[in-house]
């Protein structure tokens, strides 16, 4: 049978205060949660005007004389292929000063701590790319549901915990407003701790 380094938790976890121990913003953590939504939007549906339209820079046709209406570009809206009249072009993009988003972000990991949500273990990496081998990890953990943030995840450990419902990873460069608050526990482990010190510590 496949087996895996497991983890345990550590009894004296050293969160450093800069990141671990901030006062929680609401109001902050609200702007950083909207941005990021806001910024994932695709935005499909903006549609092109005339003037985003190629092509139409010659005038089709002599102004008088052929008996058609007068144009003046193949790309009018009243054309086939040409710009939409009034076309939604919407920007959702929404913009958040980077310490403003690194203070949210911490603000959320010192609640979770603050709520005794969040725990530190030691880096995992499994042999074979069973879910078994991350179910039992994360039964051993203690958590129902949980969402590991680690630095040096492989590729074996990541296919272990894609398919579990209740359980999740992210890389702890890639952690944002979203995934942390949508999270009923946190799983930190020990190279993660760095990599978040030097991501968030605004100070």
């Amino acid at each position: 049978m496949a087996e895996a380094k497991t983890t345990k938790k550590a009894t004296k976890p050293r969160l450093p205060s800069e990141v671990f121990s901030v006062d929680f913003n609401e109001s902050l953590v609200h702007q950083a949660l909207t941005s990021y939504l806001s910024n994932e939007r695709q935005g499909s549906v903006m549609l092109k005007n005339r003037s985003a339209v190629r092509g139409g820079g010659k005038k089709p046709f002599k102004q008088k004389g052929t008996g058609r209406a007068r144009a003046g570009t193949i790309r009018s809206p009243l054309w086939v292929g040409g710009g939409v009249t009034f076309a939604n072009t919407k920007n959702y993009t929404k913009k958040i000063n980077k310490k403003m988003a690194k203070k949210a972000l911490a603000s959320i990991l010192s609640k979770f701590k603050t709520e005794k949500r969040l725990d530190l273990v030691d880096d995992i990496s499994f042999k074979e790319p069973k879910t078994k081998l991350a179910h039992d990890f994360f039964k051993k953990s203690g958590q129902d549901s949980a969402l590991l943030i680690s630095s040096d995840l492989d590729q074996n450990t990541m296919l272990a915990i894609r398919n579990l419902k209740h359980y999740s990873f992210l890389d702890a460069k890639d952690i944002n407003p979203y995934d942390l608050l949508k999270a009923k526990h946190i799983l930190l482990t020990h190279s993660a701790v760095t990599v978040l010190k030097e991501a968030l510590n605004v100070k």
